[in-house]
């Protein structure tokens, strides 16, 4: 019972618009309050929210995200889409997929969808509108495969679902290569039907594209070498044991600062102070948050929470997986389209593990799983952040993007249902 009364005390304050970390924290301390002599109180609470954050892998966070700044701002997108567009730009839809390409690219430097959304819109949406394409389509095509970017890896959100559950982060980021490729595909197959539905200006696309073509293979490939070298060492090292994926977010700092300011020359030493109080200023509410997280966990567990989620589901659905998954998708699905990535999993991700263990469920699949939902949550109208990243681009109405996206969210999804009940799209790789 106090672990439902924790719950709603959680929901209550998001729905009061209460900061989701005062929600957490009074959700947290709520049994200690109640019953000063239970192990979870206010004393435990403070001594967990240290000891939580006293971990390796969570280093990586900061990491990436500073990663990921440091890339927007050295503007490595623009390589990316050159090299793209030179190969498939003349196709029908070449220049919207290329789009989509270069934020499966770009989520496997930055792993953060917003990042992706911010530094490929940047480039992509004005380009795309100046080719005749529709402003607020443009907007919600980045805004959708900017979500790829917690998917692909390195991802922030797995990284986050490994520390809370002590699953391999190195195997949920070779999990998500191919999900984050399926989801990739499927938003390029709409990218293509809207295409030839409405008609493309092809005189102008031919035009630019020529424009592109006329600079040569060499040179392309010689601007865009180093930002396409990027994901290739550090998913690289990862894959093949040279380094962890904590150590590998370093790699990623330095390969990117080196990249950025010695070979691209887009950035200087004096942006570097500007990049890292924006990576302090985004990581901080985050890791105050994980450890809150975390500790609510640990009190739900104090309380046999999960052990009684798991013994619930197990009776109610009478070990049926398949629907276990269909109600899980529908719960993070509505969760993902009024809460970030990071805090849900931090939150769920504990509690639901041993359920689906119990049910039958690969733990890394589970991730993939959950992170995937979450995903569709950032485009997802009222609340998706990509969203309120994208619109202001074309100087839009948030809502406006958020309808656009309708039919990418529809392809998203039937990319979800293939990776929840196709566990082999998830673990090929690690078999």
């Amino acid at each position: 019972m106090l672990a439902i009364t924790m719950f709603i005390i959680l929901l209550v304050g998001l729905v009061l618009g209460v900061p989701i970390v005062v929600s957490l924290g009074l959700a947290t301390i709520f049994p200690g309050i109640l019953n000063p002599g239970f192990v979870g109180n206010i004393s435990f609470v403070v001594r967990n929210m240290v000891n939580a954050i006293d971990s390796t892998p969570i280093l990586a966070i900061p990491l990436f995200i500073l990663s990921g700044d440091i890339m927007t701002k050295g503007k490595i997108s623009d390589k990316l889409f050159d090299f793209f567009a030179y190969f498939i730009g003349n196709k029908t839809a070449g220049m919207p997929i290329t789009a989509i390409v270069t934020c499966l690219f770009y989520g496997a430097i930055s792993g953060s969808g917003v990042a992706t959304t911010a530094a490929v819109g940047g480039i992509a949406i004005p380009f795309l509108v100046s080719l005749g394409y529709d402003a607020v389509y443009c907007a919600a095509l980045v805004a959708t495969a900017g979500s790829l970017g917690v998917i692909i890896p390195p991802s922030i959100p797995f990284v986050t679902y490994g520390v809370v559950t002590g699953v391999s982060v190195g195997h949920l980021f070779i999990a998500g290569i191919f999900p984050g490729i399926l989801i990739g595909l499927s938003l390029m197959v709409y990218a293509y039907i809207y295409a030839k539905r409405k008609g493309e200006n092809r005189e102008l696309i031919l035009a630019k594209y020529n424009l592109l073509k006329q600079k040569g293979f060499p040179t392309v490939f010689k601007e865009s070498f180093w930002a396409i070298l990027s994901p290739v060492i550090i998913l690289g090292g990862i894959y093949s044991g040279v380094f962890t994926p904590t150590e590998a977010a370093v790699v990623s700092v330095f390969y990117s600062l080196l990249v950025c300011m010695f070979v691209y020359k887009t950035l200087t030493l004096k942006d570097t102070m500007g990049i890292l109080k924006n990576t302090v200023k985004s990581y901080t509410p985050i890791v105050i948050l994980l450890s809150l997280a975390i500790v609510f966990g640990r009190v739900l567990a104090l309380l046999q929470a999960p052990a009684s989620l798991r013994d619930f589901v197990i009776t109610y659905f009478a070990g049926n997986k398949l629907v276990f998954l269909l109600v899980l998708n529908i719960i993070f699905f509505i969760l993902g389209m009024f809460m970030d990535v990071g805090p849900v999993i931090a939150i769920l991700a504990p509690m639901l593990l041993p359920v689906a263990v119990a049910l039958g469920v690969n733990p890394i699949h589970l991730g993939i799983i959950m992170t995937c939902n979450l995903a569709i949550g950032m485009v997802t109208p009222p609340f998706g952040v990509d969203l309120f990243v994208a619109a202001p681009l074309i100087k839009e109405d948030v809502m406006k993007v958020g309808i656009k996206a309708i039919p990418f969210i529809i392809s998203f999804i039937v990319a979800l249902l293939m990776i929840t009940y196709i566990p082999q799209i998830s673990l090929m790789l690690l078999r």
